[in-house]
Order: structure tokens, then C-alpha cells, then sequence
């Protein structure tokens, strides 16, 4: 039986794997500006990472492992209150800076986003989408119920700026679910152009046939996307494992079938007698 390191949490008496808490205190503070319209607003987290979290531990013991910060050169462990901030600017040269300097260079946006143009939700490209984040009224709910009517109506986003934690990001704020959520954006140039990639350049044009059964298979696989018909196999796995290692079950592991490669045309047609069986 494989030692356990870290208890499962019991509740009622059985044994459950302990769940991820969803945070609801804010992380940041400020308004809306459009004008010399104010809308007081908190931003609250909306996205949460419900993947699988491993921890490092010591191989002999089980021990969990920390980190800690190591100067190199002394090559010892450095207290919190003896570390500053630094920008490599080449090789092992450093410029150093104050929590005061880099207070003192963060930009309205620290503190408020100022609409500067309102524009059509789906007329962002997709692949510019960051992070999301749920906005609530601070103290005014007058403005805030205002704005978000008022983007329903019309169907529009607002274009602004937002500075969390040590990056300024463009972002849209827009109606969804009876409430405004924020959307961080990415820089054009944070984004790879396809463009860039030779194999891309180098695609040939498929044969008529081929390109007849791809979009046959397209058609009879369309529908409507729904996010709920799609669950995260590998958590749900190791979960498992994890249940079985806890009860002291030997663990079997079933090796996968390696599919045969089969030949374009000849995969696109088995594919439609697949489809025409469902």
C-alpha cells in the first residue's frame, strides 16, 4: 500500500477530495469614466483554474518542498524585507527600483477606466481575449444599472484601459448576465502572425473529392456549441487514481491502442460510414 501523504478532507463521515474555493472579495477598485460620467465599480475574479494541482514533495519522506529566494552569489536564503525589484537590462545588470518609484509610474487606469470609444462586441477578433472579470457597483448602483441597460440596448462594448498588478491592459467592458463584466485584451504584438510560420506558406490546395468529403463530414457534424457537454477527462481520471490510492488499490495500467495511420481519401470515407452509423 502506497503511503498517503495529505488527508483527504471527511465529510459526513466519507472521504472527499478537497474542492477549490471560489474567491469573492475583490482585487481592484476604482470607476468607470465616460465623460464626466463616474460609475464607482469593484472588480471581482470570473475565471477559475479547476485543473489539476500537484505539489512537489520529497521523494524519501513525502515531505512537501517551498521555495525560497536564493542570492546567488552569497548562495543563502534572502528575507522578504531585504528584496527590491529589478529589470535586467543585459546580461546580470540590473536596474534597481524602489516601491515608491514604481508606485509613483502607475497610470489613471490604476484607479479608473476611461471609456474612450464604444464598438460592436463581435467585431473583436477573439484571439486578442486575455482574462474576464465581473464588475459590481461600488456605492452607486444608479450609474452602474444605467450603463449596463444602456450597453444592452444598443448592443455595444466600451473600449478602455485597466492597470493590474505590473501591466496596463486595453480592455472591454460589456453586458452579460444582468451584469458588466470586464475583459482584458492582449497587445497586437503579444500575438503570433501565422504569417510568420514558412509550413504555412508551403500549404498545397486539396483535390476536389477530398475537399468534397471534408465539408460533408463539417455539415453533418454541425450543430449548436454548448460549453456544459465538455468536462475535464484527465482531472476526472487522476481523481479516480487518487481515490484508488487512497482505498490501497493496486493501480493497472492499460497501455492505448496506437491507431493505424490510414491514408487521406481513405480517412475521410470510413469517417462519413462512421457518421451515416450514428
Amino acid at each position: 500500500m502506497e503511503k498517503v501523504v495529505r488527508r483527504p478532507a471527511e465529510i459526513g463521515g466519507k472521504m472527499k477530495l478537497a474542492k477549490t474555493r471560489v474567491r469573492k472579495g475583490s482585487i481592484w477598485s476604482g470607476s468607470i469614466t465616460i465623460g464626466l460620467v463616474n460609475v464607482p465599480v469593484k472588480l471581482h475574479a470570473m475565471i477559475f483554474d479547476k485543473g489539476v494541482v500537484f505539489r512537489f514533495l520529497h521523494k524519501t519522506d513525502g515531505s512537501p518542498l517551498k521555495y525560497e529566494k536564493v542570492c546567488i552569489k552569497e548562495d543563502k536564503v534572502v528575507p522578504w524585507e531585504d528584496i527590491v525589484k529589478g529589470y535586467e537590462v543585459s546580461k546580470n545588470q540590473f536596474v534597481v527600483f524602489q516601491k515608491e518609484e514604481l508606485k509613483a509610474a502607475r497610470p489613471e487606469s490604476d484607479q479608473r477606466i476611461r471609456i474612450d470609444k464604444f464598438v460592436d462586441y463581435l467585431s473583436i477578433d477573439p484571439v486578442y481575449f486575455e482574462k474576464s472579470y465581473i464588475l459590481t457597483p461600488d456605492k452607486n448602483n444608479d450609474a452602474y444599472s444605467l450603463l449596463l441597460n444602456a450597453l444592452e440596448k444598443m448592443g455595444k462594448a466600451g473600449v478602455g484601459r485597466i492597470t493590474l498588478r505590473t501591466k496596463e491592459y486595453p480592455v472591454l467592458v460589456y453586458p452579460y448576465k444582468n451584469a458588466l463584466v470586464l475583459t482584458a485584451l492582449h497587445y497586437p504584438y503579444e500575438v503570433a502572425d501565422p504569417s510568420e510560420f514558412e509550413e504555412l506558406k508551403e500549404l498545397k490546395e486539396p483535390k476536389k473529392e477530398e475537399l468534397s468529403l471534408a465539408t460533408k463530414i463539417i455539415s453533418d457534424l454541425s450543430g449548436e456549441f454548448d460549453i456544459t457537454e465538455y468536462t475535464d477527462n484527465y482531472k476526472q481520471k487522476i481523481e479516480e487514481l487518487i481515490e484508488k490510492k487512497m482505498k490501497g488499490e493496486t493501480i493497472v495500467f492499460e497501455k492505448p491502442v496506437k491507431e493505424e495511420a490510414k491514408e487521406l481519401m481513405v480517412a475521410l470515407q470510413e469517417t462519413l460510414k462512421q457518421l451515416k452509423k450514428k
